[in-house]
Order: C-alpha cells, then sequence, then structure tokens
C-alpha cells in the first residue's frame, strides 16, 4: 500500500473510500451521502482529488489483498491498521471514523466487511462508539504546521 503524509487528506479519504468498498461495492446511497454530508470537502479534497485516492486505494488492493474464492478483493488486519496508522490525531480519527459510520449506515445495511472494517478502526484508534455519536463537523479547513498538511475543525 502506497503511503500517505500522517493525517493529510488523502490518508484520511482512503479510509472512506475503503468503506465505500467494503461491502464489495459502491453504492448509490452511499455517494449521496457523501454528498449529502459534503464529505469530501470536509476531507480537505475535491472531488478529482477523491477519485485519485479511490483508483489508487484500487491499485494498491490489486498488488496488496488477497481474493476470495467469490472473487472479491480483502486486506487483512495488518493492512487495514497500516492505513488506520496514517491518521493520528485523535480529533481527526472521531471525524474520520463518524464519515465511515455515515457511509455504512447509508444504505441502511452492514456487510461483513463494514463491520470489520469499523470494528478494526474503533479498536486500532481506541475509540467507543458514543465518542463519535455526535462528531458533525461544518467544515474542515486546511492549516499549515511546518512540513506536514493537517485538518482543523
Amino acid at each position: 500500500m502506497r503511503h500517505y503524509p500522517s493525517d493529510s487528506p488523502e490518508a484520511m479519504g482512503r479510509l472512506v473510500a475503503l468503506t465505500l468498498m467494503a461491502d464489495g461495492a459502491i453504492d448509490a446511497s452511499e455517494l449521496k451521502q457523501l454528498d449529502h454530508t459534503d464529505t469530501i470537502r470536509r476531507l480537505g479534497l475535491n472531488e478529482a482529488s477523491f477519485d485519485r485516492v479511490i483508483h489508487e486505494l484500487c491499485d494498491d488492493m490489486l498488488t496488496s489483498a488477497h481474493r476470495t474464492p467469490a472473487g472479491q478483493l480483502e486486506l487483512d488486519v495488518e493492512n487495514i491498521d497500516l492505513l488506520l496508522a496514517e491518521v493520528q490525531h485523535p480529533l481527526f480519527q472521531k471525524q474520520v471514523l463518524r464519515m465511515m459510520l455515515d457511509v455504512v449506515n447509508a444504505d441502511s445495511k452492514l456487510s461483513g466487511g463494514e463491520a470489520v472494517l469499523v470494528a478494526e478502526a474503533m479498536k486500532f484508534w481506541g475509540i467507543d462508539l458514543y465518542e463519535v455519536s455526535d462528531c458533525s463537523i461544518p467544515s474542515l479547513r486546511m492549516r499549515s504546521y511546518g512540513r506536514n498538511e493537517h485538518l482543523r475543525a
């Protein structure tokens, strides 16, 4: 898997993109939810850059994921943890987890892949579900801290 800078819009966007694909397909209701919650802009990305992140994730999964007997690609927990590790700031972790939950809840169905991904994020980051129950952030803006770019509420 390619590396993105810690707490970068791309690192966070990749987790949202992974959530979109966790049930095996990107559902129209999930895309509608992204639009409704202005998720892409809140991540600090535009549609073209989010599309690039999705394509890069797909390319990386072709080389890093294993194929199930049904032909789907799955990431193991170690690879998921590598992606989660790129979001280090506790506030960003909660915001991304809230975005992931929004995607998961968009079609009112919880698939096994979605459950595994969300549970692993909560475990890896040490976040309880109640901590993100009302973590709606109207917008995130880019702010530069030395060499790294960070999102802030």
